[in-house]
């Protein structure tokens, strides 16, 4: 594995240097679209709506429009932001594990220790296993403050980012309010139906069918010749058209490749000593970005 980034994990005067590692990856069968009449590829270009003219991906920032009004910010402006500069990930509090909803767990990060001694690391993981706690986090990613969860999985420090609390939808449905009544043999039935499917469960007993049979489907095509030669079909990579033509696969690869490389993770300043009040407060005052 690549680190992503290095950095350092802070907790009260305790200072864990980290490197970080993606800890999850995508398993499927990479496709790509095309032409249904001659298997020509097909690309997308970035185009201006004002000039018309391929805007090359260096060339183009972001920008928030309330509807009347559009300001730019360029990339200065966001590198410009305490958060992006700071390579820290900051310990706000300790908290229940229990008290971690799963629904608001995201993408999840690999930490390993970057010191000569991982004595401190080590420190904070035994720390957690013995206190059945779970470490909330405060850092930047990607131009955005991101609360996680820091917890351990067998000998290893686990970073999982947490969705916000007003990402999380409410389930409010009708019908869950109507007074419906479950008998006991109803009950007790549908127990016992459950302990006859109970077992321990293992995550590598199970593998994804669709992909498996989507690569098997590919190979017989190759198998049979029902292939098209790919330097014919899909063209040169470079320019088309005098205009820069990029796959958004790959675009979209390369940006999170760039920016988990050039942004840093930090914490937002604070006194060391926060009160319950004034966390619940800034919590209420989350900005969302575009």
């Amino acid at each position: 594995m690549r680190a992503i980034w290095k950095g350092a994990l802070t907790f009260g005067l305790v200072n864990v240097p980290v490197k970080v590692y993606s800890a999850t990856e995508d398993h499927d069968v990479p496709l790509h679209q095309v032409h249904a009449a001659d298997g020509g590829r097909i690309r997308y270009q970035r185009i201006c709506e004002i000039d018309g003219a391929v805007v090359p991906y260096a060339d183009i920032d972001r920008a928030y429009t309330d509807g009347e009004k559009t300001v730019i910010l360029t990339k200065d402006d966001l590198a410009a932001l305490p958060s992006e500069r700071s390579r820290e990930i900051d310990v706000v509090e300790f908290v229940p594990s229990e008290q971690v909803d799963l629904l608001t767990l995201d993408r999840a990060y690999y930490l390993e220790p970057d010191s000569a001694s991982p004595k401190a690391y080590v420190l904070l993981r035994k720390t957690l296993e013995q206190t059945d706690r779970t470490a909330i986090v405060r850092f930047s990613l990607r131009q955005k403050t991101r609360l996680a969860a820091l917890r351990v999985r067998g000998d290893v420090l686990v970073l999982q980012t947490l969705l916000w609390a007003d990402e999380v939808r409410d389930a409010a449905f009708p019908s869950l309010d109507e007074d419906v009544k479950v008998s006991a043999k109803e009950l007790e039935l549908s127990a016992s139906l459950v302990e006859s499917f109970s077992s321990d469960f293992d995550p590598e007993e199970y593998s994804d069918e669709y992909q498996a049979e989507l690569r098997t489907l590919i190979e017989a095509k190759l198998d049979k010749g029902d292939a098209i030669d790919t330097a014919e079909t899909f063209g040169d990579d470079g320019d088309a058209g005098g205009g820069e033509v990029i796959d958004l696969m790959d675009a979209l690869r390369a940006s999170v490749e760039r920016s988990w490389s050039t942004r840093t993770a930090g914490k937002d300043e604070k006194p060391a000593t926060t009160s319950a009040s004034t966390k619940k407060s800034g919590a209420k005052k989350k900005a969302k970005a575009s």
